[in-house]
């Protein structure tokens, strides 16, 4: 597993969130968290949640740390189950850094009814993906949004929490695959 933080903003209309992405762009080859900052805005006909897209929601933001994460295996449950880890991950670490307590709905962060995050998992053809992203700004978005600063992480410092996020992502999975190598089976 790999984690990498991309210095350069990035826009994100969906369009990353398809196979080899991390591979293609960067080099990173095999199972891949990567994250970078920028604007997020998932026109319709781009989006992958159709919940969303039949409700006619739109996706906005005017600054997010986002994460693009790819598993090379084809399984939704556990890709799903992946994308909450991730958010669990997210939801621990701002608790820690900013001392205020957050509300997970799924695969949602809130503070009180504010949303700090976004969330989508899918099959690609040859991956499992995740984009995850949460507000450094909450201005002008579609719906009542909170944003890291808001919850008192400094904007200037949103790389070092991504990093950290990466790292402890990175972590996680790769701990997970230790513990299925350290037991026998039983009858």
């Amino acid at each position: 597993m790999i984690g990498k933080f991309i210095q350069e903003n990035i826009t994100y209309d969906g369009s990353q969130l398809s196979s080899l992405w991390a591979f293609r762009n960067f080099g990173l080859q095999g199972d891949s968290i990567v994250s970078f900052r920028g604007s997020c805005e998932v026109k319709i006909d781009a989006m992958v949640d159709l919940a969303d897209v039949r409700d006619g929601d739109s996706i906005y933001s005017e600054d997010m740390l986002h994460f693009i994460v790819e598993h090379f295996d084809m399984d939704l449950e556990k890709a799903v189950t992946r994308q909450r880890l991730l958010i669990t991950i997210i939801k621990e670490l701002l608790e820690e850094l900013t001392g205020c307590r957050l509300k997970r709905k799924g695969d949602d962060l809130y503070h009180g009814e504010n949303k700090l995050s976004v969330s989508i998992a899918t099959l690609s053809p040859v991956s499992s993906m995740i984009h995850t992203a949460i507000n450094i700004s909450s201005n002008n978005t579609p719906v009542p949004t909170i944003s890291t600063s808001e919850l008192g992480w400094p904007e200037h410092r949103s790389a070092e929490l991504a990093e950290e996020i990466c790292q402890r992502y990175v972590a996680e999975i790769n701990s997970i695959f230790m513990a299925r190598c350290k037991v026998r089976g039983v009858d």
